[in-house]
């Protein structure tokens, strides 16, 4: 049996999907199971509520081999609440409930000189270090920043030809789609046969600044559309103006610091999952159909 979490979230809709394809035994916790389609309620076992509730992830755990956890971003938390207290009752009921296996989505940053200084990607660190320390197997997916985060300026990309963000123009990252990593996470569920704590980059084959990013846009768009970077005062600000604690808000700051001074970039000299989908390819399929309705 294997257990998903946040399978109405962008990445764990994919991973469901991609499990039922595989023909595998499949148990979902969600909070708001209406939000599941008809074809898979029909198909998984549903655990109604918050995997950070102990009842809950006793229930959802219990004869389980592997797990897939994602914690869901709750902004009017502080970091460590929204990440390892989150956790804490899951870490306890894996331990207590012999689960062999869990696939975790991280951060990139263990190992650098960032790792305690990086916000919210220091805080999944210590989310992973407590899951690792109640499973004998564990794979953390670390991702840079997704493609997918761009569809939420797709109205201001439309209507003033502008894309903003704190990182310098000329920084290059790597990018990864939530649909490749969501790929590499099935597999990774469907197999039984690997042991040992591992993170892992999940990588896609683009290294692009944010100017390279807008000229990109810009061609699939058919359409002007330049970058202009913002502060991180700034991106504070907005985020304390949508209800977000200090705590949670300072976390978003720390992670973009530590990415525009080169963090996600360590993770192009190490061992990686390396995927398939461009960011080119990705606009033309999701973000400029987004930007033209």
């Amino acid at each position: 049996m294997i257990v998903i979490t946040t399978p109405t979230g962008q990445i764990g809709r994919d991973v469901v999907q991609n499990l039922i394809d595989a023909d595998q035994s499949i148990r979902v916790v969600a909070r708001e199971p209406h939000k599941l389609s008809r074809a898979v309620r029909e198909r998984v076992e549903v655990i109604e509520g918050s995997h950070g509730d102990a009842a809950v992830v006793e229930e959802a755990f219990r004869g389980a081999e592997t797990v897939f956890w994602v914690a869901p971003p709750d902004p009017k938390k502080t970091k460590e609440n929204a990440y390892i207290e989150f956790t804490r009752p899951a870490a306890e009921a894996l331990r207590r409930l012999d689960v062999k296996r869990v696939v975790s989505v991280t951060g990139i940053g263990r190992g650098t000189e960032w790792a305690d200084k990086a916000g919210l990607v220091t805080a999944s660190i210590h989310m992973d270090d407590l899951l690792m320390s109640s499973v004998t197997a564990f794979r953390g997916l670390a991702m840079p920043s997704f493609m997918e985060n761009f569809t939420r300026q797709a109205a201001m990309i439309k209507h003033k030809g502008l894309l903003s963000g704190t990182i310098d123009p000329e920084r290059k990252l790597p990018w990864t789609s939530t649909r490749d990593l969501a790929l590499v996470a099935a597999r990774l569920l469907s197999d039984h046969g690997w042991t040992g704590h591992e993170e892992i980059p999940v990588l896609g084959p683009d290294v692009l600044s944010f100017s390279e990013i807008a000229q990109i846009i810009s061609e699939v768009a058919g359409r002007p559309v330049r970058y202009q970077q913002t502060t991180l005062e700034t991106l504070k600000r907005e985020f304390l103006g949508r209800g977000a604690s200090e705590s949670f808000a300072q976390g978003y700051v720390d992670m973009y610091r530590a990415k525009n001074e080169g963090m996600d970039n360590t993770a192009l000299s190490r061992s990686a999952e390396h995927t398939p989908t461009t960011f080119r390819a990705w606009c033309e399929q999701v973000l400029g159909p987004a930007i033209s309705s």
